[in-house]
């Protein structure tokens, strides 16, 4: 079923097109951004339930014009037709007191003017239940059934916690030369199983995401058995002996390093302040000849998959290693034109009222040739890691550190039932990825979480690949 407009971005797209009329005639580049999301997140556990607004609820505009040197941006959530003088002149005024006040205080950088093509165009997702088709009560009733599932399955479950998010992002794009709309619904899930035993508590979750209505509701029930036992396993499980090993990461994590080591790395406004090593290693070996990694919201169908991003650029599919040599970047606009280069559609705001930065979309390893018992059986004494955390990088130095909840012994190309928990992966990144000797034939790209540039700016994103074979320190 096709999801519906915004309403309140159609009332206002004519009068946002004013706007732009009216400021062209100071400014020589105009562009508005409009944005109307919002959604809600379910929570059933042992002690209760939970409803509550969505963390990615928002509703605004932001306006980007070319002050002469450099861009400037205006945020506001009220739009009227009585309000566009008042807003225009208000935007004339404040730009002109700041570049004159910059213009006596600090060198400033300059900008070329954006030279946007002519483009008109729009996209309307589609999903198999729309949120006004599934109230509250239904998607309750449907965690309550699988929480309750999952609590009968050991006596040594403490707690079991059921997630539902659901969001509707739609926004508009207008400027003298684009006129542009988007309005999709993404969902994600989480089973997360608690177990005890004495005064041991391990923890194990699964993750379900996509461009997708409640009727991800439905593929949480198979992943239950699952999601419990591996939880009861890990009360058992011994700690891993610090020292380099041959491991197999399992997609997620092969996805968490993807979007670790040449995520954040390779987003070219690092580049331009010259915080990323990968500036030195453009078009240069940085990993095995294996491997290929792509980012984009054309590049997957996932959480990140969009028509254009929060500057009115087209998503793009950018393959970043191709072959093990690192080709290209992923760029806002405003970095695309310090730098030369053509924007990849990864221009991403928090909100309306917080800037744009080169943002990862869905970032994934390319698959291999190889299957996963054959992986398995390569390795004489190693690990299958499982179930990432989190992750943290230096894009200026190129170390790595991801957390992974698990990970299950392998010896004599043999699994075993001996589980290591937690388990942190640690190296640098050209030599993680030139250890990559094996690469599965299939991909899974994920959307769960989101991902922060500093300390405050979230995105949504997506990650993945196949199943990869490397040598990593483990501790």
């Amino acid at each position: 079923m096709k999801v519906k407009m915004s309403e309140f971005l159609i009332e206002k797209r004519d009068i946002v097109k004013k706007l732009v009329h009216i400021l062209s005639k100071d400014f020589k580049y105009v562009s508005v951004l409009g944005t109307d999301s919002h959604g809600k997140k379910y929570t059933v556990r042992r002690t209760g339930v939970n409803i509550g607004d969505s963390f990615w609820n928002e509703r605004g505009f932001v306006v980007r014009v070319f002050n002469g040197v450099n861009y400037s941006e205006y945020s506001f959530n009220k739009l009227d037709d009585d309000d566009i003088d008042k807003i225009a002149l208000t935007i004339k005024n404040r730009v002109n007191t700041q570049i004159n006040k910059l213009h006596n205080k600090a060198n400033i950088t300059k900008y070329p003017i954006v030279e946007d093509e002519k483009i008109d165009g729009s996209f309307i997702g589609e999903v198999d239940i729309l949120p006004e088709d599934f109230g509250d009560k239904d998607i309750i009733h449907k965690l309550t059934k699988v929480k309750e599932k999952a609590l009968s399955f050991s006596q040594f479950l403490l707690d079991a916690q059921v997630i539902f998010h659901q969001v509707q992002v739609s926004k508009i794009f207008i400027s003298n030369n684009k006129d542009l709309y988007q309005s999709y619904i993404w969902s994600e899930g989480y089973i997360t199983a608690l177990a005890r035993k004495d005064n041991n508590t391990k923890i194990n979750y699964n993750v379900f995401s996509g461009l997708k209505g409640a009727e991800l509701l439905d593929e949480m029930d198979s992943k239950i058995n699952d999601t419990v036992d591996t939880a009861v396993k890990l009360l058992d499980a011994k700690t891993v002996e610090p020292g380099v090993y041959d491991v197999i990461c399992s997609p997620d994590v092969s996805g968490l390093i993807a979007h670790e080591a040449f995520g954040h790395g390779v987003e070219m406004d690092m580049l331009v302040k010259n915080r990323a090593k990968a500036a030195e290693y453009m078009n240069k070996p940085v990993a095995s000849k294996l491997v290929t990694m792509h980012d984009g919201a054309t590049s997957a169908k996932q959480v990140s998959s969009y028509l254009f991003d929060d500057e009115g650029v087209l998503g793009t599919d950018t393959v970043v290693i191709e072959n093990g040599i690192l080709k290209r970047g992923l760029s806002d606009k405003l970095s695309a034109l310090r730098l030369n280069i053509k924007p990849t559609g990864n221009g991403k705001r928090f909100s309306f009222e917080r800037k744009a930065y080169a943002r990862m979309t869905n970032t994934f390893f390319s698959p291999g040739n190889d299957k996963l018992e054959d992986m398995i059986a390569s390795i004489k004494r190693g690990f299958l890691l499982m179930c990432p955390s989190s992750g943290m990088e230096d894009p200026k130095n190129w170390g790595i550190q991801c957390m992974v909840n698990y990970g299950i012994e392998i010896i004599d190309g043999k699994l075993t039932e001996n589980l290591v928990s937690p388990v942190v992966l640690t190296g640098y990144v050209p030599e993680l990825l030139e250890s990559i000797s094996m690469i599965s034939d299939k991909v899974q790209v994920d959307g769960n979480g989101a991902c922060g540039k500093g300390y405050k700016e979230w995105v949504k994103v997506s990650s993945g690949g196949p199943y990869i074979k490397a040598k990593v320190r483990l501790g």
